[in-house]
């Protein structure tokens, strides 16, 4: 909740949440596909190489991160992955935003 502190509207919680990821991971990071999602064809334990967060725009309604998978680069909401290799910057975001949206909360 310390992200989202001074956030008093969808947009400034993701813009929120879009800044604080953006100055604390380090690209690029392995990372595997921890649970499978309704809209995503990735299946648990695929592993990816994250590249970088995917531009603002498109992370108003969720995070979204480029992934380099078998020759191809995909975008991947950071939701579903889980760093494997990763610094401990990188790590403790990922796993606030896990947190974030295991209890349901939205933007």
């Amino acid at each position: 909740m310390e992200i989202v502190v001074d956030a008093y509207t969808e947009e400034e919680c993701a813009m929120a949440w879009y800044c604080h990821l953006e100055d604390s991971l380090s690209f690029p990071f392995d990372a595997r596909v921890r649970q499978t999602m309704p809209a995503s064809p990735l299946r648990a334990g695929e592993r990816f190489s994250v590249t970088e967060l995917a531009r603002d725009q498109l992370c108003r309604v969720t995070i979204f991160v480029h992934a380099q998978h078998n020759q191809r680069e995909l975008v991947v909401p950071l939701a579903q992955l889980v760093p494997i290799r990763a610094d401990q910057s990188t790590r403790l975001a990922v796993s606030d935003w896990h947190y974030w949206c295991d209890q349901g909360y939205s933007f």
